[in-house]
């Protein structure tokens, strides 16, 4: 195991995980940024398999957020406002008349402290921040950790911790783009996957949810059993074509289950396993992705990634029916969501 440190500039850092199995993670202290994840496929090549930019000041102005740290709040916040104890905070409307992924400025658009560690099983890089009260219009100083940790067993390990002084609306994610054909081989859409949920979060025309929770039976929905992301792009059931033909929605996990996503891809082998304590995830399929970016492998369009963002829901702050997202004063956030790479021969 072992961890290098390069320096890209005056200010960015980049920390790059390596395992003794041939694994490599890139990590930006700008945004946390997960830059690229090389791992083994069937034919022995190791590969990248998710989306980043060739240079890497495009992540200065980047509008998709590839592999970055989301925050304060993951998600879209309706109408870009919340009440909490009896007062109205406004924020910044960054998604038409919504607020998205913490705003302009949120966690993947600040430089992070890092630290790194290793030993003989793992490797890995802890990243600090200190976000402070009204910073995008969200109360409460909030004191958070991100530890980003390469195993042995090809395992990314992700845990987040945060404390605040003053309660908070507070959700993290990772918007990693995944592509486990190699090098962006091919688009996204004969990635086999299965999800434990049977619900998801009902959309409206803005992509905000209406409050309803809906069982995946019979629909496209469905991954219980395992099927293609290509089922939902084709589809023609409203919820699919509102979100641009495919995913952008909220999976509520089944209850008690270990596993909450496992992803196939035939062709090189790879396979990846999700576990997290988060209660669901949005799973986006990369449905508005601009065409012609030049990528470190390849340029942009549509269905080139898909994003699996384990959080809590945003929604919650305006409907009762999802798990709250509101971190109490002197009260810790400790979550964590692992990816874990193999080879399906």
């Amino acid at each position: 195991m072992k961890v290098n440190t390069k320096y890209l500039n005056e200010t960015w850092k980049l920390f790059i995980l390596k395992n003794d199995l041939g694994m490599e993670i890139n990590i930006l202290n700008f945004g946390g940024i997960i830059t690229k994840i090389s791992t083994p496929g069937k034919n022995g090549k190791v590969e990248n398999v998710v989306l980043g930019y060739d240079n890497y000041k495009d992540y200065k102005t980047d509008p998709y957020f590839f592999g970055a740290i989301i925050g304060r709040v993951a998600g879209r916040i309706e109408n870009a406002h919340f009440s909490l104890n009896g007062k109205q905070y406004e924020l910044e409307t960054n998604d038409g008349v919504n607020h998205l992924h913490g705003g302009s400025n949120g966690f993947h658009q600040v430089l992070w402290e890092g630290e790194t560690f290793e030993s003989d099983a793992y490797a890995g890089v802890t990243l600090h921040y200190i976000s402070s009260d009204g910073e995008n219009g969200f109360p409460g100083n909030v004191k958070t950790a991100v530890t980003y940790t390469l195993t042995n067993d090809n395992e990314l390990i992700l845990d987040y911790w945060a404390q605040t002084d003053e309660t908070t609306p507070f959700t993290l994610t990772n918007h990693s783009y995944f592509n486990l054909t190699g090098n962006l081989r091919d688009t996204i859409h004969n990635h086999h996957v299965t999800i434990a949920s049977h619900q998801f979060a009902e959309l409206d025309d803005a992509l905000i949810p209406t409050g309803k929770l809906l069982d995946v039976k019979n629909t496209p929905f469905d991954f219980t059993q395992g099927q293609k992301l290509r089922e939902g792009i084709v589809s023609n059931t409203e919820q699919n074509q509102i979100v641009g033909n495919g995913f952008d929605h909220y999976f509520i996990f089944d209850y008690g289950k270990k596993e909450n996503v496992f992803v196939r891809e035939e062709t090189s082998g790879r396979t990846l396993t999700i576990e997290t304590n988060q209660p669901g995830m949005v799973m986006y399929t990369s449905n508005n992705l601009d065409d012609g970016i030049t990528l470190s492998e390849g340029t942009t369009k549509k269905y080139l990634g898909v994003c699996f963002e384990t959080q809590g829901f945003a929604g919650s702050l305006h409907g009762s029916n999802f798990p709250s997202i509101i971190l109490k004063a002197g009260d810790k956030y400790q979550k964590r969501t692992a990816f874990r790479f193999g080879i399906d021969y």
